[in-house]
């Protein structure tokens, strides 16, 4: 059976205007997702990928094209309701983790679910704790992020997109703040989340971190011009048994 659409784009353009000068940062996005795909979004500075990364995530407007994400068109939402899709479809994972000062790891994971304007009523507090354990964190719920690892802070930072179940997860050069082993440990969190259903963007300039994923979608000029699935990708979990263990991590356990 064929998976479901989880998002597409349709001759997606952007242009920004600065005075008499147009930039065209995007060139007509022809994009398809299914459900449970894992993606790594590529391309030099100023190839377009972080203006794509901005309009998928419902950051941003296209100036044309069309944007479906799980069977509901955004791209002429107002920002009161793309500020809904956004809360409810879609979990960000960023690289500099974002995490509330003086606030535990617990409460900055219930932070999405307080936000949430649907009406439901849920079990904030029981949702946090479920995406916390799912990160391996069920022993660091009352820590503080300047009591965690930046490993830990970006597990933490993961749960938290996890905790809404998003249409999509969102990950927006996530190792960028993190050392080499702790690099390969989210990368390994990130495929067992995939393994389990997940569907995975990842938004990277390394090809460390891109040939994680399944497939590889690379930019230049603000136009896709590789669209390739990987027939052996790199498996994380592999590289994190060849790697020493680090002393912070040894610390932690």
């Amino acid at each position: 059976m064929d998976r479901k659409v989880v998002m597409r784009t349709e001759g997606v353009r952007k242009t920004y205007v600065m005075g008499k000068t147009q930039v065209h940062a995007l060139r007509g996005i022809d994009l398809t997702v299914h459900q449970g795909e894992m993606l790594a979004i590529v391309g030099a500075s100023g190839s377009g990928k972080s203006t794509l990364m901005n309009i998928i995530g419902c950051l941003d407007y296209p100036t044309a094209g069309t944007y479906i994400l799980d069977d509901v068109r955004v791209d002429r939402m107002s920002r009161n309701m793309l500020a809904n899709i956004r809360n409810q479809k879609i979990g960000f994972v960023f690289q500099g983790f974002n995490l509330l000062a003086r606030t535990s790891a617990l409460e900055n994971v219930e932070l999405p679910l307080l936000y949430d304007r649907s009406g439901r009523k849920l079990p904030v507090r029981t949702m946090a704790k479920e995406a916390l354990e799912r990160v391996g964190l069920a022993d660091r719920m009352d820590h503080e992020p300047n009591e965690l690892s930046g490993g830990q802070q970006q597990r933490v930072a993961i749960a938290r997109a996890l905790v809404s179940s998003p249409a999509i997860l969102l990950a927006d050069e996530p190792t960028g703040n993190l050392d080499s082993r702790t690099s390969v440990e989210v990368l390994a969190l990130f495929q067992e989340l995939h393994a389990q259903g997940m569907t995975v963007l990842v938004v990277t300039h390394e090809k460390d971190v891109a040939t994680c994923a399944e497939r590889i979608i690379e930019l230049r000029d603000g136009r896709i011009i590789r669209d390739e699935r990987i027939s052996h990708r790199r498996s994380a979990a592999h590289d994190l048994q060849l790697l020493p263990e680090s002393p912070v991590t040894a610390e932690a356990a």
